[in-house]
């Protein structure tokens, strides 16, 4: 006997789109900048579609020995897609959002 499902319950919700990593060194003002670009650009641009994982080196070193990092701060995109890198403090926003693979058309709407 199969099980009950109801056709008008709504659909389990599905994981984040985006998978980010963030490795940031303390309250460093380029760690700073990092932050708050990399949170305004997924607040504009993936809102409820991101997961955003702040790790700071000084507090948790071993995750970002892991990660053979060769500077700070670094953006790293989980997925979806080819893992993807960026070292900065992220204020490139044209550079952020290709590399995240986001296009925008003339009028600003994402594609």
């Amino acid at each position: 006997m199969e099980p009950f499902t109801d056709p008008l319950a709504a659909p389990e919700p599905a994981g984040p789109e985006y998978v980010l990593h963030l490795y940031i060194t303390g309250a460093t003002p380029n760690s700073t900048r990092a932050v708050r670009n990399i949170k305004d650009i997924c607040e504009q641009y993936l809102k409820g579609r991101y997961e955003l994982i702040i790790v700071d080196m000084y507090q948790q070193p071993e995750l970002a020995q892991r990660e053979d990092l060769i500077g700070v701060p670094t953006l790293i995109k989980r997925s979806p897609g080819l893992v993807r890198r960026l070292v900065g403090d992220l204020s490139d926003r044209e550079r952020v959002l290709k590399a995240l693979g986001i296009n925008l058309s003339d009028e600003g709407a994402v594609l």
